[in-house]
Formats: C-alpha cells, sequence, structure tokens
C-alpha cells in the first residue's frame, strides 16, 4: 500500500459520489413546492419569523466540542502502538493530554463553555 492505493481511494471515491447524483438526476422527478422551502424543526410548524439572531456562545460551544472531540480521535492510534514503543509513548502521551487540558483551561477562561 502506497500511495498509488490513495489516488485509487479518492478516484473511486468521486466516481461512485458522482454517479449517485446523476443516478439521482436522471431517475427522480424534481418537485418544488412551498412546503420544501419552509425550515423544519422537529416536525412543528415554525410561528413567526424564522431569521432570528442566535447567541454566538451555542456555536462556540459546538465548535469546542468537535474539537476536543477529534483530538481523542488521536488516542486510538497511541493505544495501538503504546505497549511496542513503551515509555516514550507515555511521555508523548502525557504531553498531548497536557496540551488538550491547557486548550480546556484557556476555553474555560474565556466563557467558551458557559451554556447561555
Amino acid at each position: 500500500m502506497g500511495p498509488s492505493s490513495l489516488i485509487v481511494l479518492i478516484i473511486a471515491a468521486i466516481a461512485f459520489s458522482g454517479i449517485a447524483i446523476l443516478i439521482a438526476k436522471f431517475v427522480l422527478k424534481a418537485s418544488t413546492n412551498k412546503q420544501k422551502g419552509e425550515p423544519y424543526e422537529c416536525g412543528i410548524p415554525t410561528q413567526g419569523k424564522t431569521w432570528i439572531q442566535l447567541n454566538v456562545g451555542y456555536y462556540l460551544f459546538a465548535l469546542i466540542f468537535l474539537i476536543f472531540d477529534v483530538e481523542l480521535v488521536f488516542l486510538y492510534p497511541w493505544a495501538v502502538v503504546a505497549k511496542s514503543i513503551g515509555w516514550v509513548a507515555f511521555i508523548e502521551i502525557i504531553i498531548f493530554f497536557f496540551i488538550l487540558f491547557m486548550g480546556f483551561l484557556y476555553a474555560h477562561k474565556k466563557g467558551a463553555l458557559k451554556w447561555i
């Protein structure tokens, strides 16, 4: 497995998604109606204006959750090779957790983790 297999994988992904989109365009008929253009939330019809300004705190909270969630994905490869590498892997993960914890403290200090 080398760079050529990655290129083949990318080409296959583009081809499969492109073919699926083309089949959907040709097979399904396009229908436009008023209900398709309305915002949908939990099956409840909207009342009043739907374009309202939301607090940016919700966005920041979700973004910070996403960042910390993606960081945890890096633990899986580490767990696979940790025993074979030994103490070096342990020291590296301690440094990784320290950096992650400092990011958490920074977000907490800035008030980004307060649910509004």
